[in-house]
């Protein structure tokens, strides 16, 4: 047997009501954007100019998802799926690579890497997914890197955390269980707690977020998100508070920390 992983793309109908013809519908839209009599503006644009479209319509639609809309969804899926297809038709425009060269490699890629779906290895759980993910991810690439290696510096700090810690896990350096975890993260706020300078406090603080982001991780959550939501709940809940320390004419910057705490709860 073959040991081309595009030997194990499943057969049949495509289970979408369209059979994926949209898809090729956005591609040839594209396409012709892009020809000689197509739109100036997609004509003069480069990869590099529409870097930041990329970065927006992720954010945006990192927004339609924290807020669970599911029409905001499928909008910027497809601003976003745009971004996709106009890199790929510049560089075919270009000789070198077309968005089936793209799917190819990523279809190549989710197979290989899948092997608990697509071959003969079993695992026990999602987070044994993600591990094994790392370890054939570094199989691909030529073996083992170092822990930060090839990950964006520019990729959120919980973000690039919780990548760095699944690719060491990889290699078997991990917490157990989720007691283990919080036991680390005690730990570092102990020692938070006992800094005795702004320099030994900043190193702490980052000991502490490094091993929330491990907490979380065993919990299945994502810190970046869950500090996303952390951070709109506030924002809810400091508006109402302003709302009742008006009403009741307390003075937000004079008042007793205890009142002040007291009117927060009631915020809720």
């Amino acid at each position: 047997m073959s040991d081309d992983p595009l030997d194990h793309v499943p057969s049949g109908p495509v289970p979408t009501s369209q059979g994926g013809r949209r898809l090729l519908d956005l591609i040839r839209v594209q396409a012709r954007l892009r020809a000689p009599d197509g739109c100036p503006w997609d004509r003069e644009q480069t990869h590099a100019s529409l870097a930041r479209h990329l970065l927006e319509e992720t954010h945006e639609l990192l927004e339609a998802i924290d807020a669970g809309d599911d029409d905001a969804m499928r909008d910027e899926l497809g601003d976003l799926l745009l971004q996709v297809t106009f890199h790929a038709q510049m560089a075919a425009d270009d000789g070198r690579w077309d968005v089936d060269d793209v799917a190819e490699g990523l279809v190549r890629k989710l197979i290989h890497r899948h092997p608990h779906v697509f071959g003969q290895v079993d695992v026990a759980d999602a987070d044994e997914v993600l591990v094994n993910w790392e370890k054939l991810k570094a199989v691909e690439t030529g073996g083992r890197k170092g822990v930060d290696e090839d990950i964006p510096a520019s990729l959120p700090s919980l973000a690039r955390a919780a990548k760095v810690q699944r690719r060491a896990a990889g290699w078997g350096f991990e917490w157990r269980s989720v007691d283990s975890a919080l036991g680390a993260l005690r730990e570092e706020v102990d020692e938070l707690a006992a800094a005795t300078s702004p320099e030994n406090a900043e190193e702490e603080i980052g000991d502490v977020l490094f091993a929330a982001v491990a907490v979380a991780r065993k919990h299945g959550v994502d810190a970046e998100s869950a500090l996303r939501r952390t951070i709109r709940g506030f924002a809810a809940r400091y508006e109402r508070f302003v709302e009742l320390a008006a009403e009741r004419g307390l003075d937000v910057e004079t008042a007793p920390e205890d009142e002040l705490r007291a009117l927060f709860r009631e915020a809720r």
